[in-house]
């Protein structure tokens, strides 16, 4: 089995890497990341292996719920994890949303969804 791979779309933190990718990586998941919306875009194209989206809802601005039925025309089977800084904020068309504040939360769904990484057996 392949590690899953994860495309990380959110603005460029200030101080370095976001907790998310850390987060995600520490946990031995693949991950992308991208600091805007085009780069998301391209990079999910480019890498046709990617399993998740995780998209922060900040770097679409206004234009969120366009941009999440955007990606859900160009990639269907894509699961989409949309990241918001408060649970009340939902979108349509997302199979997941999560607090910003809570990166464990992130990790505990990855590994619902794709199983632990960490049990792959060596080839």
């Amino acid at each position: 089995m392949i590690r899953p791979t994860f495309l990380i779309a959110e603005i460029e933190p200030p101080d370095g890497l976001s907790a998310r990718k850390l987060v995600l990586e520490t946990a031995k998941f693949n991950v992308l990341t991208a600091y805007s919306l085009e780069e998301a875009l391209e990079l999910v194209n480019k890498f046709p292996q990617v399993n998740a989206m995780v998209l922060h809802a900040t770097i679409c601005g206004s234009q969120c719920q366009n941009v999440i039925d955007d990606i859900r025309r160009r990639k269907p089977k894509l699961t989409l994890i949309v990241i918001t800084p408060r649970h009340e904020l939902r979108f349509e068309n997302v199979d997941h949303h999560v607090s910003s504040y809570e990166p464990q939360e992130l990790l505990d769904l990855a590994r619902s969804l794709f199983g632990d990484p960490r049990e792959l057996k060596s080839a």
